[in-house]
């Protein structure tokens, strides 16, 4: 025995729903998913200078690791002696890239200074806040400085630092 048209077109709408629901699911999940800000600590701000080791160019978001210069304008060396390293944490490789933040742009080697909120658990690594100070080649700050008061060095990513 066939339903009656209504029938039949209450449960036709019922299935379109009810899918329209699962996909939004299926979009929404993951960008909620991704993680908030709340890591970072916003009401403390630091500034670091360093030594790029690496450019790690993500979709989500775009980093660089870096060797800390202490303020002494040396590498600065943990209990072990070994170089104290630091990262940031940066808007998507798209979007730092039509910034002039590439890995082209911070080779291995290149000094810069940077703004950034740190972790709140303490780690070394923070979300970049601001443009980007970028001394020119092989050419460190004096010491206690940033690479903004260096002659020929370049802004990224901002108009100030």
């Amino acid at each position: 025995m066939k339903q009656p048209i209504r029938g039949r077109m209450i449960a036709g709408l019922f299935a379109f729903i009810s899918l329209v629901f699962v996909n939004l699911g299926l979009f929404i999940t993951p960008a909620s998913a991704h993680h908030s800000f709340a890591m970072y600590d916003q009401t403390k701000t630091d500034v670091l200078t360093g030594v790029a080791y690496q450019f790690v160019a993500q979709a989500n978001h775009a980093e660089i690791h870096f060797y800390l210069i202490g303020p002494d304008g040396k590498l600065a060396k943990d209990k072990d002696g070994k170089n104290v390293d630091w990262g940031i944490e940066m808007a998507g490789a798209a979007a730092v890239a039509a910034q002039g933040i590439t890995a082209a742009s911070f080779p291995v080697g290149t000094i810069f200074s940077v703004k950034m909120n740190p972790l709140r658990d303490g780690s070394n690594f923070g979300s970049r806040v601001g443009a980007i100070a970028k001394c020119p080649w092989k050419t460190p700050p004096a010491a206690g400085k940033t690479c903004d008061m260096v002659k020929g060095s370049e802004i990224l990513g901002g108009n100030t630092f």
